[in-house]
């Protein structure tokens, strides 16, 4: 076991990569590093274990020589032809879709409206229900206070009572005129 310090470029020329390769080998493989001197990096490297052999280069492949110009310009025609024809279809797609969202946005914009109206309905029945309420009870009241003033007795407790029950039918009379407005 023949464990060796070398710098970044030292191993990279042993390995015949480049110098930041060679370092991120070192990240990888978590050799143990260390500082020199002089302030460069020294990696421990066994080897014994040093075999390392770099990927071959993802590069473009050459066309085959014997391909003529011709068929490159075919191919390159039908290719684009092919490309035009989809980009066509997906502009059709596109407007076909704005479409359909107009509608959507149509049909939104009328619920809308419907949905304002009705809160405005709400809001108005609310009101009137309310007048009601506070209606009934006013007469409620009145007829509360015809039942004890009769109960009290006397001729003009009678008369009292009278002109409470004409005002009370004035007052039910009034009500249902509003009510049917």
């Amino acid at each position: 076991m023949c464990v060796a310090l070398l710098t970044y470029a030292d191993l990279s020329a042993r390995l015949n990569i480049s110098r930041e390769a060679a370092r991120s080998l070192a990240r990888r493989r978590r050799w143990p590093r260390s500082r020199s001197d002089d302030g460069k990096a020294l990696v421990s490297v066994d080897l014994a274990e040093l075999r390392y052999t770099p990927r071959p280069r993802m590069g473009r492949r050459a066309a085959p020589i014997d391909a003529s110009l011709a068929e490159v310009e075919t191919f390159n025609t039908e290719a684009l032809k092919t490309e035009a024809f989809e980009i066509e279809a997906l502009k059709a797609e596109i407007a076909r879709l704005e479409d359909v969202a107009a509608a959507y946005r149509a049909v939104f914009e009328r619920e809308r409206e419907r949905a304002d109206r009705l809160a405005v309905e709400l809001t108005q029945a609310a009101a009137e229900t309310t007048a009601a309420n506070a209606w009934a009870a006013r007469l409620e009241d009145e007829v509360a206070d015809l039942r004890t003033g009769r109960q009290a007795g006397g001729a003009t407790a009678g008369q009292a009572a009278a002109r409470r029950l004409g005002h009370l039918a004035a007052a039910i009379v009034g009500a249902d005129r509003a009510a049917r407005r």
